[in-house]
């Protein structure tokens, strides 16, 4: 078993309240992209509210929508953003987020059963504005390999 899994946050600023007839698509598929990713090969882990979501919390600010979960590899995480079905609503997503400068994904590695919470998300979106890669916090065009 692996000593380190992937863990994964995304960030987006949306372009009106959730509950508007603008964000009514988005909010509709939830659920079913939610099922998607912890069907999917490698998904460990997922932040969740009490909806079974994570669209009532609101670390970043109110009009900010956050995504954290755990996967077991790099690879597994791209083939479920860029190879599933999760590909139609990402293509959808400027339709309901604004697009922006700073980077809004950030990947790291996390000791195997650890479950990072907002605050070190945070850190690690940060670390790689600030910095940009490190095998400390990066993306998906230059990822880091599993420590050793």
């Amino acid at each position: 078993m692996a000593a380190y899994e992937l863990a994964q946050l995304n960030i987006a600023q949306m372009n009106a309240p959730l509950d508007s007839p603008q964000m009514a698509d988005f909010v509709a598929n939830l659920d079913r992209i939610n099922a998607l990713a912890e069907a999917a090969p490698g998904f460990v882990w997922r932040l969740q509210d009490d909806g079974g979501n994570a669209t009532a919390l609101r670390p970043f600010g109110d009009d900010t929508l956050v995504n954290l979960s755990v996967w077991s590899s790099v690879e597994a995480l791209s083939d479920y953003v860029y190879k599933s079905a999760h590909v139609d609503i990402m293509k959808r997503r400027k339709e309901w987020f604004a697009r922006t400068p700073e980077a809004t994904t950030v990947l790291w590695w996390v000791p195997q059963g650890h479950r990072p919470d907002e605050n070190e998300a945070l850190q690690k979106l940060q670390t790689l504005r600030a910095m940009g890669p490190t095998d400390k916090a990066f993306g998906f065009k230059q990822a880091f390999a599993v420590p050793a």
